[in-house]
């Protein structure tokens, strides 16, 4: 991975830590943002020693969407773009094998939106919000919203959410089912590394697997299900790690997975 521009990778105790780093235009982004972020998750989902990863903005927005002002002339290829250029960043977030929490402080607007309910798991800061502001512009959802929002809420709050524009507190989120947690703006990084860490300690081949089943089975039938689940269950009750879990739990004590 080459020097990242827009973009802030550090690794912490197994946890890979990817922030978005454009504060000064709200982290929107821009060419050299899609490429920094792509170039940062592939890393993290190459690095055996990363065993959960973590998605923030730096400063007062997690992501104010696509960066209007760098260019979205009728000459511009959107499609293009958003087909080559945002969706492989936001697949290999829901291809990894290894959870993503997303962190949102202040704001997640437009494709921000996207990437943050692309992720595992969500946690807001208590004054942030959601927005899906399209049709105050005359566009579309993108990035998989309209599928995101369809399959966590239903048709019709996910329609009338985007229709009407609705900023989408935090607390709401969570009734909503759309955010885990909700915590302190001043502690929210915190709060989300010490769950990242703790799902580090966790078996990685079992976080891997449950994350395959589960992706499948937002959209799969419980049949086709049921056909993921097995031979993945029967492939890890082979694994070293099945052994020590099992081990640990008789003998009582911690078990040291190796993702073997």
């Amino acid at each position: 991975m080459g020097e990242l521009k827009t973009v802030k990778y550090k690794v912490e105790d197994r946890v890979g830590v990817i922030t978005i780093h454009r504060p000064d235009a709200m982290n929107s982004f821009n060419a050299q943002l899609r490429a920094d972020l792509l170039a940062a998750f592939q890393q993290a989902k190459d690095d055996e020693g990363i065993r959960a990863v973590v998605l923030t903005g730096e400063g007062r927005s997690f992501s104010a969407g696509a960066d209007l002002k760098s260019g979205l002339g009728a000459d511009e290829d959107v499609e293009k773009m958003l087909q080559t250029e945002y969706r492989p960043i936001l697949e290999c977030i829901w291809d990894m094998e290894k959870p993503v929490i997303a962190a949102v402080g202040g704001s997640a607007a437009g494709i921000g939106v996207s990437f943050a309910l692309v992720c595992d798991l969500l946690v807001m800061a208590d004054d942030a919000f959601l927005l899906s502001p399209f049709t105050t512009i005359s566009l579309v959802p993108d990035g998989g919203l309209n599928w995101l929002l369809v399959h966590q809420l239903g048709y019709r709050r996910a329609f009338q959410l985007s229709v009407e524009s609705e900023r989408i507190s935090a607390e709401r989120c969570v009734e909503l089912g759309l955010c885990n947690r909700v915590a302190p703006n001043e502690s929210l990084m915190e709060e989300v590394l010490v769950w990242a860490k703790s799902l580090s300690e966790r078996a990685p081949l079992s976080l891997a697997a449950t994350k395959k089943a589960m992706r499948h089975a937002t959209s799969g039938s419980w049949a086709s299900t049921f056909d993921v689940e097995a031979p993945l269950q029967a492939d890890l009750r082979q694994s070293k790690d099945c052994i020590e879990g099992v081990t640990a739990f008789f003998m009582k004590r911690t078990p040291k997975f190796k993702g073997k």
